[in-house]
């Protein structure tokens, strides 16, 4: 643990103030001593690491002040042990109801209050670095996300007039997402054109292959919300993490939508869908089969193979012909059987994109 704690203690005798007071003061913490939760409820903030909570008092008993501490928002989550003389099964029931954290007998005895402190006070500095993180990436998404709406909203303005211009504003701002990382400058044009290609052999009209070539280099524009630490970790994501980096397609949904440009719609429906697995098991819908839009399930297929073939912050390049081993593994529970078919069925046109486009 990290320097001295603020530990509060509420008793109503002076003397077990005094005695826990030098107890807190040997462990090397600060002790915060009130007689009542009126007086405590005066240091009650997000500094207090602690409280030690004596049962037995006149004015409010120790059980009545627990539910109250555990009332007010900003220390509903501190730890509280309860000082008691009370041994009974019922009591220490009634404690854990009330919002009891752990015990302690009294008379107190020094070690075991450091090791029943010890684990508390790691869980609450545990709580606290969650909390920081969280503020600290809302905010973060917050600003990029209203920067980025500010500009599509200018996008979104200029269609009117330069139709060119939009959509290399628009591909700029996919590339905003992947220029971090060297490796995969290239990513957003051989994915594109992957895609663009599974629409054609697909059978979609022109127009719906135009839309998802300009479309698709948008599928990980939300990645921009995701902090970098994450982004280009070298190393498997913690549990954690990977909720954090799985929130990218709903940034990227909320980036890109309630536009009433068609190029801009396709691009949600891609940002949204593109993790999604044919057995249900993607996200961040866990939508199956042609639940998935097909926009999606197209950019899935070349997005897998781009990533499988390129170099990553966390594994090499694989071969062609062990990142289509795998994509076969993967035929009817990740990807759409059609689809990957198509892709597999055509692959010296994917080849030579790949050539194009060569790291």
């Amino acid at each position: 643990m990290d320097g001295p704690k603020r530990i509060l203690a509420i008793d109503d005798e002076r003397i077990n103030l005094r005695v826990i007071g030098g107890l807190l003061r040997n462990l090397g913490h600060e002790p915060v001593l009130t007689e009542s939760f009126t007086e405590a409820r005066q240091h009650l903030d997000a500094t207090i690491d602690l409280v030690l909570l004596d049962v037995m008092m006149p004015e409010t008993d120790g059980f009545t002040v627990a539910k109250k501490i555990r009332e007010i928002p900003e220390v509903a989550d501190v730890p509280i042990i309860m000082v008691t003389a009370l041994t009974s099964k019922q009591d220490r029931l009634k404690a854990v109801e009330a919002g009891a954290n752990d015990f302690i007998s009294k008379p107190i005895d020094l070690t075991e209050l450091r090791v029943r402190m010890g684990s508390l006070l790691k869980m609450k500095e545990s709580q606290d670095e969650v909390k920081r993180y969280q503020a600290e990436l809302e905010e973060m998404v917050a600003v990029r996300t209203s920067a980025l709406k500010m500009a599509l909203e200018n996008v979104k303005e200029s269609q009117r007039t330069i139709l060119s211009a939009h959509l290399e504003t628009i591909h700029r701002l996919a590339s905003a997402a992947e220029f971090k990382d060297e490796e995969t400058a290239d990513h957003i044009q051989r994915m594109s054109r992957y895609c663009a290609l599974l629409a054609a052999k697909l059978g979609l009209p022109d127009a719906e292959v135009d839309l998802v070539l300009q479309a698709s280099p948008m599928h990980d524009i939300g990645k921009i919300g995701i902090p970098d630490s994450i982004l280009l970790k070298p190393a498997k994501l913690t549990p954690e993490e990977w909720v954090v980096m799985q929130k990218h397609t709903i940034f990227g949904g909320r980036i890109l939508g309630d536009s009433n440009f068609e190029l801009l719609r396709v691009g949600e429906i891609i940002a949204l869908s593109h993790h999604e697995k044919w057995d249900g098991s993607g996200y961040p819908k866990g939508l199956s089969g042609e639940a998935i839009p097909l926009y999606g399930r197209i950019c899935a297929v070349a997005d897998v193979f781009d990533a499988l073939t390129s170099k990553r912050p966390y594994k090499e390049a694989f071969s062609n012909e062990k990142s289509l081993e795998i994509m076969r593994a993967g035929r009817g529970s990740h990807f759409d059987p059609r689809v990957l078919d198509v892709f597999l069925n055509d692959f010296d046109s994917v080849e030579k994109i790949q050539r194009e486009f060569e790291m």
